[in-house]
């Protein structure tokens, strides 16, 4: 009896058991850890289903690999955080597109005789082979793309060139024509092989770098699709079950997850991809954002005192915060006001940040409490009786432009409310525009501050002049 099927049905339901629990802050490390449970019993149950594999070598790729990762988790910290899913995801599809790329190399002979591979029709096995290869080695490129972007060693401003589309539709086509030609018959695997893998090494640069950091969490949760959809079809290679069903969750669950963050900014996956959006508009430079606009500077003084005279309080967090690793220094300020009976409360909008779930991610690591953190749809009422609207580090996402402006790129994005509070309290280090390339007239409105500084010095500092009145 073949008790690795057995294995892999136990492995789905934890699979989706954690991925249940993950759907909220307070069971995430116990999903989370379920599903990693769940990975292990259907790796070991894929090893011990195969007579022949040298277990000396595989304990060693465990062990270098385990080491990677544990130094990895104890080193990057969490305002890095993007930048590691983006890897995850690069390496995740590297994955899949090397055991479809090996696996093809072996069965290449039994491929030309037309003999059937791993219990597949040929023809079947090959097109497997290629979707695996092709979404395998474009998620590794593009993920890598997106590393460097967030990283900053590529411009996270979106990198266009003319006739780039075009470009692209000619390697899509390319792709095409050369899976069509090899499922009919055609020879000279090997080159065409190699095509394939230049190609779609190719079609994940291209398609990665004219998107800007404004939609970083969009391309990181589609990318971590991309790697779902990979190993499933190197599943099907293969004939694994259990890859199979854990890359078709991931693979459906990404894709939830992108439509969720377009939902976030009111924008399709397709204006995502091809619509540029983040090059600076013109007259967005900060001299003359400050000629347009009546920006109201002020110290930490004078916001201690404004918060002083408050009785309710909602924080904005945004990648301003998560640059300064400010996540601790916005607590403290927080418990401090609310020992004075202060109501705190944080507003987290579902695309602030660098990738799905950034802000919640830096406020737990700061131990703030679950129940005070409020998506957009719950915390916008609050907004109307908020005495002040703490904004640290976020733009976009509280541009009021998103309501009225038509001509501008984020035009009906859902946003906080926070004009609509008496005081609005913005940190920034500078005018310089959000990742969308536009000001955001919020910055003049005549109940807005502007406190100028390093969110984390600027909340240490106004910490310090809280306790001293």
């Amino acid at each position: 009896m073949d008790y690795s099927k057995i294995f892999y049905v136990v492995s789905a339901v934890l699979f989706i058991l954690g991925l249940k629990k993950l759907s909220h802050p307070k069971t995430a490390r116990n999903g989370n850890m379920i599903s990693s449970v769940g990975m292990l019993i259907a790796i070991v149950a894929t090893l011990l289903s195969y007579n022949s594999l040298d277990f000396t070598l595989i304990l060693i790729g465990m062990l270098i690999g385990g080491l990677i990762g544990g130094i990895f988790a104890v080193k990057v910290e969490m305002t890095q955080m993007p930048q590691m899913v983006a890897i995850f995801n690069g390496f995740g599809g590297a994955a899949s597109a090397l055991v479809a790329g090996a696996d093809f190399i072996t069965n290449m002979d039994k491929l030309k005789t037309g003999e059937m591979i791993n219990g597949l029709d040929p023809t079947f096995y090959l097109v497997v082979v290629i979707l695996s290869i092709f979404v395998g080695t474009l998620t590794f490129t593009g993920s890598f793309i997106a590393f460097g972007k967030l990283q900053g060693f590529i411009s996270g401003q979106p990198i266009i060139f003319p006739g780039q589309q075009i470009l692209n539709a000619l390697f899509a086509i390319s792709l095409i024509s050369i899976t069509v030609y090899l499922s009919m018959g055609g020879n000279d695997l090997v080159n065409f092989f190699y095509a394939i893998v230049f190609l779609s090494a190719l079609m994940g640069i291209t398609l990665t770098i004219p998107i800007g950091g404004a939609d970083m969490p969009v391309v990181i949760s589609l990318l971590n699709s991309y790697s779902g959809v990979a190993a499933a079809a190197t599943g099907f290679v293969l004939m694994n079950n259990g890859l199979i069903i854990s890359g078709s969750l991931v693979g459906a669950s990404g894709l939830i997850l992108t439509n969720i963050m377009c939902k976030g900014m009111n924008r399709s996956l397709a204006n995502v991809i091809f619509g540029a959006v983040g090059l600076v508009q013109e007259g967005a430079s900060d001299g003359g954002a400050q000629k347009q606009m009546n920006i109201k500077s002020y110290s930490t003084e004078e916001a201690a005192m404004i918060l002083d005279a408050a009785e309710k309080i909602i924080v904005v967090p945004g990648y301003g915060l998560a640059v300064a690793q400010a996540q601790h220094a916005v607590r403290e300020v927080a418990d401090l006001l609310e020992s004075q009976g202060k109501k705190v409360l944080y507003a987290i909008h579902p695309v602030a940040g660098r990738m799905p779930g950034h802000m919640n991610v830096l406020l737990a690591e700061a131990n703030i409490s679950y129940d005070q953190l409020k998506d957009l749809d719950e915390i916008n009422p609050e907004f109307e009786d908020c005495d002040v609207a703490i904004v640290l580090g976020a733009n976009d996402v509280v541009n009021p432009a998103a309501r009225h402006d038509k001509s501008s790129p984020i035009y009906g994005m859902p946003i906080l409310n926070v004009d609509k509070s008496r005081t609005v309290l913005i940190n920034k280090r500078t005018m310089n525009p959000g990742f969308a390339g536009i000001q955001n007239e919020l910055f003049g409105f005549d109940n807005s501050i502007m406190v100028f500084g390093d969110a984390k010095d600027m909340l240490q500092q106004l910490l310090k002049d809280l306790k001293e009145l």
